[in-house]
Protein backbone atom coordinates (compact mmCIF):
# COMPACT_ATOMS: atom_id res chain seq x y z
CA UNK A 1 0.00 0.00 0.00
CA UNK A 2 1.38 3.30 -1.24
CA UNK A 3 1.28 6.09 1.23
CA UNK A 4 0.97 8.68 -1.96
CA UNK A 5 -0.27 12.18 -2.24
CA UNK A 6 0.07 14.72 -5.24
CA UNK A 7 -2.61 13.16 -7.77
CA UNK A 8 -0.06 10.03 -8.26
CA UNK A 9 -2.59 7.43 -7.25
CA UNK A 10 -3.19 5.92 -10.40
CA UNK A 11 0.53 6.28 -11.16
CA UNK A 12 1.86 3.76 -8.47
CA UNK A 13 -0.94 1.29 -9.08
CA UNK A 14 -0.24 1.14 -12.62
CA UNK A 15 4.03 0.31 -11.35
CA UNK A 16 2.29 -2.54 -9.02
CA UNK A 17 0.84 -1.45 -5.93
CA UNK A 18 -1.99 -3.08 -4.73
CA UNK A 19 -3.57 -0.07 -2.75
CA UNK A 20 -2.94 3.68 -2.55
CA UNK A 21 -4.26 6.15 -0.17
CA UNK A 22 -6.91 8.42 -1.28
CA UNK A 23 -6.12 11.46 0.12
CA UNK A 24 -8.74 13.34 -2.69
CA UNK A 25 -11.66 11.87 -0.85
CA UNK A 26 -10.89 12.94 2.50
CA UNK A 27 -10.27 16.34 1.33
CA UNK A 28 -13.39 17.08 -0.08
CA UNK A 29 -15.49 15.56 2.81
CA UNK A 30 -13.47 18.39 4.90
CA UNK A 31 -14.67 20.64 2.63
CA UNK A 32 -18.41 19.55 2.25
CA UNK A 33 -17.47 20.05 -1.80
CA UNK A 34 -20.74 17.54 -3.03
CA UNK A 35 -20.13 18.41 -6.67
CA UNK A 36 -16.12 17.02 -6.26
CA UNK A 37 -17.33 14.09 -3.97
CA UNK A 38 -19.34 12.71 -6.49
CA UNK A 39 -17.28 13.25 -9.55
CA UNK A 40 -14.46 11.58 -7.15
CA UNK A 41 -16.77 8.36 -6.82
CA UNK A 42 -17.26 8.35 -10.85
CA UNK A 43 -13.89 7.02 -11.64
CA UNK A 44 -13.97 3.64 -12.89
CA UNK A 45 -13.88 0.59 -10.48
CA UNK A 46 -10.71 -0.40 -11.88
CA UNK A 47 -9.15 2.88 -10.18
CA UNK A 48 -11.31 2.55 -7.06
CA UNK A 49 -10.96 -0.55 -5.76
CA UNK A 50 -7.32 0.03 -5.30
CA UNK A 51 -7.38 2.77 -3.54
CA UNK A 52 -7.58 3.28 1.01
CA UNK A 53 -10.35 5.33 1.99
CA UNK A 54 -9.77 6.45 5.17
CA UNK A 55 -10.81 9.29 8.22
CA UNK A 56 -7.71 9.45 9.77
CA UNK A 57 -4.25 7.90 10.35
CA UNK A 58 -1.11 8.46 12.18
CA UNK A 59 -0.40 11.90 9.76
CA UNK A 60 -3.90 13.52 9.96
CA UNK A 61 -5.95 14.92 12.83
CA UNK A 62 -8.70 12.76 14.16
CA UNK A 63 -11.73 12.21 12.60
CA UNK A 64 -12.98 12.92 15.65
CA UNK A 65 -11.86 16.25 16.17
CA UNK A 66 -11.75 16.87 12.79
CA UNK A 67 -15.47 16.22 11.33
CA UNK A 68 -17.88 17.70 13.99
CA UNK A 69 -20.64 15.29 14.78
CA UNK A 70 -22.84 14.41 12.86
CA UNK A 71 -20.81 15.44 10.37
CA UNK A 72 -18.19 12.20 11.34
CA UNK A 73 -21.22 10.12 11.00
CA UNK A 74 -22.02 11.14 7.52
CA UNK A 75 -18.11 11.89 6.52
CA UNK A 76 -18.31 7.82 7.58
CA UNK A 77 -20.77 6.52 5.74
CA UNK A 78 -19.49 8.07 2.55
CA UNK A 79 -15.73 6.56 3.26
CA UNK A 80 -16.88 3.16 3.87
CA UNK A 81 -19.73 2.22 2.09
CA UNK A 82 -18.00 3.42 -0.58
CA UNK A 83 -15.98 0.24 -2.94
CA UNK A 84 -11.96 -0.06 -2.25
CA UNK A 85 -10.06 -0.66 1.41
CA UNK A 86 -11.63 0.50 4.20
CA UNK A 87 -8.50 1.82 5.98
CA UNK A 88 -8.94 2.75 10.04
CA UNK A 89 -7.14 3.66 13.00
CA UNK A 90 -6.19 2.57 16.41
CA UNK A 91 -8.88 4.96 18.61
CA UNK A 92 -10.77 5.73 15.45
CA UNK A 93 -13.90 2.94 16.93
CA UNK A 94 -14.06 5.21 20.59
CA UNK A 95 -13.60 8.46 19.26
CA UNK A 96 -10.25 9.37 20.41
CA UNK A 97 -9.50 13.41 19.91
CA UNK A 98 -5.56 13.19 20.47
CA UNK A 99 -3.62 12.26 17.75
CA UNK A 100 -0.56 10.26 18.84
CA UNK A 101 2.92 11.05 17.49
CA UNK A 102 4.48 7.54 15.63
CA UNK A 103 7.47 7.83 17.63
CA UNK A 104 5.76 7.34 20.77
CA UNK A 105 4.23 4.03 21.76
CA UNK A 106 1.71 5.38 24.13
CA UNK A 107 -1.38 7.95 24.40
CA UNK A 108 -3.67 9.47 26.65
CA UNK A 109 -6.12 7.62 28.09
CA UNK A 110 -10.03 8.85 26.23
CA UNK A 111 -13.11 8.58 27.53
CA UNK A 112 -14.69 6.70 25.10
CA UNK A 113 -17.39 8.53 22.48
CA UNK A 114 -20.36 6.50 22.84
CA UNK A 115 -21.60 7.84 19.45
CA UNK A 116 -18.97 7.43 17.95
CA UNK A 117 -18.66 3.73 19.11
CA UNK A 118 -21.59 3.07 18.53
CA UNK A 119 -21.50 4.11 14.74
CA UNK A 120 -18.44 2.54 14.33
CA UNK A 121 -20.50 -1.08 15.94
CA UNK A 122 -22.93 -0.67 13.35
CA UNK A 123 -20.88 0.07 10.48
CA UNK A 124 -18.48 -2.95 10.99
CA UNK A 125 -21.39 -5.02 11.30
CA UNK A 126 -22.40 -4.11 8.38
CA UNK A 127 -19.23 -4.46 6.51
CA UNK A 128 -18.85 -8.02 8.36
CA UNK A 129 -22.40 -9.65 7.63
CA UNK A 130 -23.54 -8.09 4.25
CA UNK A 131 -21.50 -9.65 1.14
CA UNK A 132 -22.78 -7.20 -1.21
CA UNK A 133 -20.53 -4.69 0.09
CA UNK A 134 -17.50 -6.44 0.10
CA UNK A 135 -17.65 -8.59 -3.64
CA UNK A 136 -20.93 -7.11 -4.69
CA UNK A 137 -21.31 -4.32 -7.74
CA UNK A 138 -21.39 -1.08 -6.79
CA UNK A 139 -22.60 2.10 -8.54
CA UNK A 140 -23.55 5.68 -7.89
CA UNK A 141 -26.59 7.13 -7.85
CA UNK A 142 -27.09 10.76 -9.24
CA UNK A 143 -29.83 12.29 -6.70
CA UNK A 144 -32.52 14.35 -8.47
CA UNK A 145 -34.81 17.18 -7.57
CA UNK A 146 -37.94 16.13 -5.26
CA UNK A 147 -39.64 19.27 -7.02
CA UNK A 148 -38.94 21.75 -9.16
CA UNK A 149 -36.69 24.63 -7.57
CA UNK A 150 -36.07 22.30 -4.64
CA UNK A 151 -31.91 22.44 -5.10
CA UNK A 152 -31.35 20.49 -2.00
CA UNK A 153 -30.77 17.21 -3.44
CA UNK A 154 -27.40 18.51 -4.63
CA UNK A 155 -26.65 17.41 -1.06
CA UNK A 156 -26.65 14.29 -1.19
CA UNK A 157 -24.46 11.27 -2.22
CA UNK A 158 -25.81 8.04 -2.50
CA UNK A 159 -24.44 4.33 -3.64
CA UNK A 160 -26.29 1.29 -4.96
CA UNK A 161 -24.85 -2.54 -3.93
CA UNK A 162 -26.01 -5.44 -5.54
CA UNK A 163 -24.82 -9.42 -3.97
CA UNK A 164 -25.02 -12.25 -6.10
CA UNK A 165 -28.41 -13.27 -3.77
CA UNK A 166 -31.51 -11.14 -4.86
CA UNK A 167 -31.52 -8.48 -1.91
CA UNK A 168 -30.28 -4.75 -2.79
CA UNK A 169 -28.91 -2.02 -0.83
CA UNK A 170 -28.86 1.67 -0.98
CA UNK A 171 -27.03 3.97 0.87
CA UNK A 172 -28.40 7.20 0.92
CA UNK A 173 -26.45 10.39 2.75
CA UNK A 174 -27.49 14.47 3.36
CA UNK A 175 -23.54 15.27 3.38
CA UNK A 176 -25.33 19.48 4.07
CA UNK A 177 -25.85 21.46 6.91
CA UNK A 178 -29.85 21.63 5.88
CA UNK A 179 -33.03 19.61 5.39
CA UNK A 180 -32.71 18.07 2.59
CA UNK A 181 -34.97 16.09 -0.44
CA UNK A 182 -34.53 14.23 -3.04
CA UNK A 183 -35.92 11.08 -5.18
CA UNK A 184 -33.30 8.18 -6.06
CA UNK A 185 -33.86 6.42 -9.26
CA UNK A 186 -32.51 2.71 -8.04
CA UNK A 187 -30.50 0.85 -10.96
CA UNK A 188 -32.31 -2.13 -10.38
CA UNK A 189 -34.43 -2.80 -13.65
CA UNK A 190 -35.21 -6.44 -11.94
CA UNK A 191 -37.14 -4.82 -9.76
CA UNK A 192 -39.85 -3.74 -11.75
CA UNK A 193 -43.42 -5.97 -10.67
CA UNK A 194 -42.23 -6.99 -6.69
CA UNK A 195 -43.37 -5.74 -3.88
CA UNK A 196 -40.30 -4.41 -1.52
CA UNK A 197 -39.68 -4.20 1.73
CA UNK A 198 -36.83 -1.10 2.80
CA UNK A 199 -35.38 -1.66 6.32
CA UNK A 200 -32.87 1.08 7.49
CA UNK A 201 -29.33 -1.11 8.89
CA UNK A 202 -28.29 2.28 10.59
CA UNK A 203 -31.66 3.29 12.00
CA UNK A 204 -35.20 1.84 12.30
CA UNK A 205 -37.06 3.01 9.36
CA UNK A 206 -39.40 0.30 7.68
CA UNK A 207 -41.02 0.83 4.61
CA UNK A 208 -42.99 -0.96 1.81
CA UNK A 209 -42.30 0.37 -1.48
CA UNK A 210 -43.32 -0.67 -5.31
CA UNK A 211 -40.44 -1.99 -7.07
CA UNK A 212 -41.67 -0.67 -10.38
CA UNK A 213 -41.94 3.28 -8.49
CA UNK A 214 -38.23 3.03 -7.32
CA UNK A 215 -37.14 2.63 -11.14
CA UNK A 216 -38.65 4.40 -12.52
CA UNK A 217 -39.48 7.88 -10.85
CA UNK A 218 -37.31 6.83 -7.90
CA UNK A 219 -37.03 6.48 -3.78
CA UNK A 220 -37.97 9.56 -2.20
CA UNK A 221 -35.56 10.49 0.41
CA UNK A 222 -35.90 13.10 2.73
CA UNK A 223 -33.75 13.76 5.48
CA UNK A 224 -32.28 15.82 8.54
CA UNK A 225 -28.62 17.94 8.21
CA UNK A 226 -25.76 14.91 7.82
CA UNK A 227 -28.69 11.84 8.15
CA UNK A 228 -27.73 8.40 6.72
CA UNK A 229 -29.65 5.76 5.62
CA UNK A 230 -28.50 2.43 4.72
CA UNK A 231 -31.57 0.42 3.16
CA UNK A 232 -31.63 -3.87 2.16
CA UNK A 233 -34.43 -3.86 0.06
CA UNK A 234 -36.03 -7.67 -0.08
CA UNK A 235 -38.55 -9.09 -2.07
CA UNK A 236 -42.38 -9.81 0.00
CA UNK A 237 -44.70 -10.56 -3.39
CA UNK A 238 -45.52 -8.97 -6.53
CA UNK A 239 -46.70 -5.51 -7.18
CA UNK A 240 -50.39 -5.92 -6.92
Amino acid sequence: MAEVYWDLEWTLQQQGFDYCYDKRLYDREQSSDLRSIRDHLRAGLDYQDKLARFLENHDEPRAESTFQWPKHRAAAAITFLSPGLRFFHQGQFEGARVRVPVHLGRGPSEPTDQEAAALYGKLLLLLKDTDAFRNGDWSQIDPLPAWPGNFSSDGFVSYAWAGEDEVRYVVAINYADNQGQCYLRLPFPELEGRQLLLTDLMGGEVHYREGRDLVLRGLYVDQAPWEINVFELRTVGAAA
